[in-house]
């Protein structure tokens, strides 16, 4: 079978000042699963490293979220592989409470990179096959591109340093969630629910670098907001966001 399941269960470590589940953790599950579910098929981390010199490396994800689960709960992350494309390798998410019903859903596209030369390869590089090829999607959606609405504003500057960067030298796509949410006042966290976000990751951001956050705020009262980062060493955009909100 394609899919692949993963059990988790919300540690005190793993969720906000609400006992929700932190959007970064989320995504930090995403990964994990992702990862397992790659090794599951023979072509995990270890693998694609040590054998072909390469990385999976995630470009796009859109989540949309029916709740978050809180302190203490129990949910399962199921996800699958579509067919792939020249560059691309889409995969989906649905996550399911305890008692099986689909709370958020995801969808996502990867690339593989060429850890020494930090390009793109092929995906007929690699002799990757799935056992099923499932076509339905978690969420029917094109994630095209991203584009503010108004004037950008600046958030905060943010430093990238230790406890950002993950095992491919780079920051971990799990701390742009962290550096979004951070655009807003916790009074605002309180007033507001997310309730989507797509994120686009263009750029590489490295230790020591720095990054500006804009924020445009024009279409906020229909609850849309962009989100992007500038690396202010090449003024390059790192990524771009837009989430979704209403109140609670």
């Amino acid at each position: 079978m394609s899919i692949f399941s993963m059990d988790y269960h919300i540690d005190l470590s793993d969720v906000d000042f609400n006992r929700k589940l932190k959007l970064s953790t989320l995504f930090s599950y995403f990964q994990d699963t992702a990862s397992l579910a790659s090794e599951d098929l023979g072509f995990g981390i270890d693998k694609l490293d040590k054998e072909y010199g390469v990385a999976w490396i995630l470009m796009k994800i859109r989540v949309e979220i029916e709740r978050m689960p809180i302190l203490d709960e129990k949910i399962s992350i199921e996800t699958w592989p579509l067919e792939p494309k020249k560059l691309e390798f889409e995969r989906d998410y649905v996550v399911r409470d305890y008692e099986g019903n689909v709370i958020i859903r995801a969808v996502s596209s990867w690339i593989i990179m060429d850890l020494k030369e930090r390009k793109l390869r092929r995906s007929n590089t690699f002799p990757i096959t799935y056992p099923i090829v499932r076509n339905e999607r978690a969420i029917e959606c094109k994630l095209g591109k991203l584009k503010n609405f108004g004037q950008l504003e600046i958030a905060y500057q943010k430093v990238i340093g230790y406890s950002d960067v993950d095992f491919n030298g780079h920051l971990n796509n799990s701390k742009y969630v962290d550096y979004v949410m951070d655009c807003f006042m916790i009074d605002e966290h309180k007033k507001y629910q997310l309730k989507s976000i797509e994120v686009h990751f263009t750029n590489e951001a490295l230790p020591g670098d720095t990054i500006t956050l804009q924020k445009d705020t024009y279409e906020a009262d229909s609850g849309l907001i962009f989100i992007q980062g500038i690396n202010e060493k090449d003024q390059k955009i790192v990524f771009k966001s837009q989430i979704y909100i209403n109140k609670n």
